[in-house]
């Protein structure tokens, strides 16, 4: 009789509304980040199977781009999907062990939601549970900001891999890069729901393109004697933010969304691009009390919009997105509780 097959799972959420983003970097040396983790969240399934010589290690399927490969775990190349392949290579993974790992989010990808780190973070915490011990949440969101930048030697802050780890409103203190503190924003059911039900993101119909604009930034940043108080206004926002979600205010935090949007613009104008300012037009004209451009700016991306009380403005505010731009699209959120999770089932 032919063993069972064991079938590894794991998710983790997608963040948006991130507050203080630009100072959870090496540069900013210290900040503070507010995020809110929702769903759709990053899908990974690994069917695993004892090694057969007559068939590869390792397979991966990469659904939202129809592709699927093999990949040598002694020879691992950065070529096709470098986030996955690294993500594989930090690993001590057995050697009597094959797999096909699928993976999949509804998030578009380059949508400014942390979906590469929800991704990262599901991957590591689904092989995790294949090696001796275990990593709490903490532990994978650190390994998965460290197959960005030292197996990939990218610019990263350190917020995604964090939300994705933790899920619900996360209060982020790093006190020294990358080394930080997480607190979960406890709130009532009544102030949970009502969030959810304001909460809109808005996609702009492309990735985000930016890296110049980003690199422009960083290089005024980490100049000898730059003036960093530029981000000072960003981790208010943060901090700010926070105390309005624990006080139920959704005013005071859609005030401390735009005071962080603002900010942004005056690191560099292009972080907020006209496509976002078309959007947060609209929602202003349906009364939205607040708007924040998702991750680090440019063109492309994403919106989170705080609509107010009524909820016939929200739905209005919907319908004319298009109106805006026909490949502008709403993506339905849900707030998430929890963070990553993972479980093993055998067929």
């Amino acid at each position: 009789m032919d063993k069972p097959r064991r079938v590894i799972n794991a998710t983790a959420p997608i963040r948006i509304c991130d507050l203080g983003g630009w100072t959870d970097t090496w540069f900013a040396e210290t900040g503070a980040v507010f995020n809110i983790g929702v769903y759709p969240y990053a899908e990974v399934q690994i069917y695993v199977r004892e090694t057969q010589s007559d068939s590869p290690r390792i397979v991966i399927h990469a659904e939202n781009y129809h592709e699927s490969y093999a990949i040598d775990p002694h020879k691992i190349a950065y070529d096709r999907h470098p986030l996955l392949e690294a993500s594989i290579d930090i690993m001590n993974l057995p050697n009597n062990l094959s797999f096909e790992i699928n993976l999949y989010s509804r998030a578009p990808g380059g949508c400014s939601t942390g979906t590469s780190a929800a991704i990262t973070t599901a991957l590591l915490g689904a092989l995790d549970l294949l090696t001796p011990g275990r990593r709490t949440p903490h532990e994978i969101a650190r390994l998965a900001h460290r197959v960005e930048t030292e197996k990939l030697g990218l610019q990263c802050g350190i917020q995604d891999q964090i939300c994705s780890a933790h899920g619900g409103i996360c209060f982020i203190e790093m006190y020294q890069y990358p080394l930080a503190s997480v607190s979960n924003i406890l709130v009532s059911d009544s102030v949970w729901w009502e969030l959810e039900r304001r909460l809109v993101l808005v996609y702009l119909g492309r990735s985000h393109s930016s890296s110049e604009v980003h690199g422009r930034v960083i290089e005024r940043l980490e100049s000898k004697n730059a003036d960093k108080s530029v981000l000072e206004p960003l981790r208010q926002a943060a901090v700010d933010g926070k105390n309005a979600a624990y006080a139920g205010d959704f005013n005071a935090l859609g005030a401390a969304m735009i005071r962080n949007t603002e900010a942004q613009g005056a690191l560099h104008p292009k972080l907020v691009s006209e496509e976002a300012r078309a959007v947060i037009e609209v929602a202003r004209r349906y009364g939205a009390v607040g708007w924040k451009v998702n991750g680090a700016g440019g063109e492309g991306g994403s919106l989170t919009i705080l609509c107010d009380a009524e909820g016939e403005h929200k739905r209005k505010f919907i319908e004319a997105v298009p109106s805006v731009d026909l490949a502008f699209q709403v993506i339905p959120t849900y707030l998430s509780r929890i963070g990553l999770r993972r479980w093993e089932v055998c067929e």
